[in-house]
């Protein structure tokens, strides 16, 4: 039996040491760690999409992304030959965004953000997992590597403007029911993993764990929320 080949997408900012509690069977599952690159001027989503599924060289993936991440791999799907695309703590249509960003999105107020300031490391921690920073701060330090401003403005940007309208089928969303970036009131068709917050990939690794081989394996059935 051959390995399937999973690729995990982190979020906004972080980088792989956000899955460092995962743990998956090798002699099942040939895993891959994707990175963020700082973007091309003026590059869209989708041509950003393009450029980090290329670094995917298997076929018939599974594909994992958290937060923005999640966004980018359904993006990412569009180029690849996929067999599941996995989402956690992200949206699957711009429907699933709080008011607050939709909001941002009709008075362009996302502009404003100040992205030279929050890169000061708590507040940069604080607003791309939308949580308080009190015990966690050298936790984050170590998550959030990629602090380019261009980098910044345009993830925060690209986040605000996704535009789906309709969600893709083949996803299947993961979201934990105290996120505070994306409250799950918002989310249709979702597992819910109980006291989950936006960084419950590294939180509730037990979770996973326990979880996420069977849903790789077999998602025909899942209990939705």
């Amino acid at each position: 039996m051959s390995r399937i080949p999973v690729y995990f997408m982190p979020g906004l900012a972080a980088n792989p040491l956000i899955f460092e509690r995962i743990k998956l069977d090798d002699a099942l599952f040939d895993i891959h760690y994707l990175e963020w690159e700082v973007p091309v001027r003026g590059e869209t989503l989708g041509n950003y999409a393009k450029r980090i599924a290329a670094h995917v060289k298997k076929e018939n993936v599974v594909l994992i992304g958290v937060s923005f991440g999640g966004i980018v791999v359904q993006e990412m799907a569009k180029f690849l030959k996929v067999q599941k695309i996995i989402i956690i703590s992200s949206v699957k249509s711009e429907s699933e965004f709080p008011k607050r960003i939709r909001f941002a999105r009709k008075t362009l107020l996302y502009k404003l953000i100040p992205i030279r300031l929050i890169l000061s490391f708590g507040k940069l921690a604080q607003f791309v997992f939308g949580e308080k920073m009190s015990h966690r701060m050298q936790l984050y330090d170590t998550f959030l590597s990629v602090r380019d401003v261009y980098y910044l403005k345009w993830a925060v940007e690209k986040v605000v403007l996704w535009s789906r309208l309709e969600e893709d089928e083949r996803v299947i969303h993961i979201h934990g029911d105290k996120d505070n970036m994306f409250p799950i009131k918002n989310i249709n068709k979702c597992v819910v993993v109980e006291g989950g917050t936006h960084v419950m990939i590294y939180t509730k690794y037990r979770w996973f764990n326990a979880n996420l081989p069977a849903i790789i394996l077999d998602a025909n059935n899942l209990i939705y929320s």
